[in-house]
């Protein structure tokens, strides 16, 4: 069980979630009875990268000795080629003390997953 520090919009009223890893690219983030899928953006675009807003390192005790994990939403579709990656608003994770946040980012935007998937 993975506690909110920070209030994800439109769950402002939750502060708890469960995380479970599927594989190296993707895991499932479960809030109430909400499930999404997520997709690690690293694992699409090599050059995702983002500073870190300071009061997120402070909540989530992250620093460059202890990075976060790093996944972002993923509105599926069907077929799947259509589905959607958030790359605006990623959430950070810190295993070590089970606390996630999600940060909104000016830089990003949504994108197509069937613009990183190899032909």
């Amino acid at each position: 069980m993975y506690k909110i520090k920070k209030p994800i919009p439109g769950f402002e009223n939750f502060n708890e979630a469960t995380f479970q890893l599927i594989d190296e690219s993707f895991a499932l983030l479960k809030i109430n009875d909400y499930i999404f899928t997520l997709v690690n953006p690293f694992a699409l675009d090599k050059n995702y990268s983002f500073e870190i807003p300071a009061d997120v390192k402070v909540l989530l005790d992250i620093d460059e000795k202890n990075p976060p994990l790093v996944y972002c939403n993923l509105v599926r579709q069907e077929p799947f080629k259509d589905s959607i990656v958030n790359f605006k608003a990623p959430i950070l994770l810190n295993p070590k003390n089970h606390t996630l946040a999600q940060v909104i980012l000016e830089d990003y935007d949504y994108a197509p997953i069937k613009d990183f998937i190899k032909k």
